[in-house]
């Protein structure tokens, strides 16, 4: 059924989060992405009743569920930071991202997990990102952590499912803590998905390891760079090396229903194109 297939891009909020699920419903989603502030700033003011009320009535007119949403927070925090004034710092971010988000009425937070910057070992890193989290779900109520899955450059972790798996091993409130798949990433961090028998071992890999019971997004792009390349290049959807056959996969998977699929490709003007072509492989 198509309506359990939840479909959309990270769309813009620009003059304020009521307009993204506008823009959301311009191209035909009944999912979408945002930023609830400026993602590449530290401060931002406090949403206020009139934006809030704005944003939750255009989204019931779009017809589009609070778990359809996946809110992205600030490209600034590092919750693996290994100074701990910037740890600190990063950590009150994250917890202001997830009371945005509670006070918006929406269930998740999408994020980057965090970055050793080559001075402390990995471990510690992946228990101070999962200590980040307990901090943040312990201060919150009705939001999740997403951890997104990286590509791997530089010193960013969680490129692999053992490091995800890591993460949310040392998450005190498994109920709420879970991953968004970019499959770009998973690409370039080495997970091959050229075919359907390619992906059915990547995603088989990624239920081993993690395990489907914490597959709570996706990102949907194609990659500009190659197999393993570490290095996260957007491309839209089968005109990159990854190809169509993964994301044809992907809506066959039963994995896949009921959670958000978003499109970050690189071209929004093809974005209903894109949409109707995900939406027709589903089966």
């Amino acid at each position: 059924m198509l309506q359990d297939h939840l479909i959309g891009a990270h769309v813009s909020a620009s003059g304020g989060i009521a307009n993204a699920p506008l823009n959301a419903q311009k191209i035909g989603a009944n999912a979408f992405a945002l930023f609830t502030k400026n993602q590449r700033r530290w401060q931002a003011a406090p949403l206020c009743p009139k934006q809030i009320n704005a944003f939750k009535q255009h989204c019931n007119d779009a017809n589009i569920a609070a778990n359809a949403i996946l809110p992205h927070d600030s490209y600034l925090i590092n919750l693996g930071h290994p100074d701990e004034s910037q740890l600190a710092r990063s950590r009150e971010a994250f917890l202001d991202e997830m009371q945005r988000c509670e006070q918006i009425g929406l269930s998740l937070l999408n994020f980057h997990p965090g970055s050793h910057l080559k001075q402390i070992p990995i471990d510690e890193c992946l228990s101070r990102i999962s200590e980040s989290i307990n901090l943040a779900l312990d201060k919150t109520q009705g939001v999740s952590a997403i951890i997104e899955n990286t590509a791997g450059q530089g010193s960013n972790l969680g490129h692999s499912f053992e490091q995800l798996a890591q993460i949310i091993d040392k998450v005190e409130d498994k109920t709420r803590v879970g991953v968004c798949i970019d499959t770009c990433h998973m690409f370039a961090a080495g997970y091959d998905l050229t075919s359907h028998d390619a992906c059915e071992a990547s995603f088989n890999e990624f239920d081993n390891v993690v395990g489907y019971q914490y597959l709570k997004a996706m990102h949907l792009n194609d990659s500009k760079t190659p197999l393993n390349s570490r290095v996260d290049r957007h491309h839209s959807l089968g005109a990159g090396y990854i190809g169509k056959a993964a994301f044809s996969f992907i809506m066959q998977l039963p994995a896949s229903r009921g959670i958000p699929l978003i499109l970050e490709t690189i071209e929004p003007e093809i974005w209903p194109h894109e949409i109707n072509w995900l939406r027709s492989q589903a089966k």
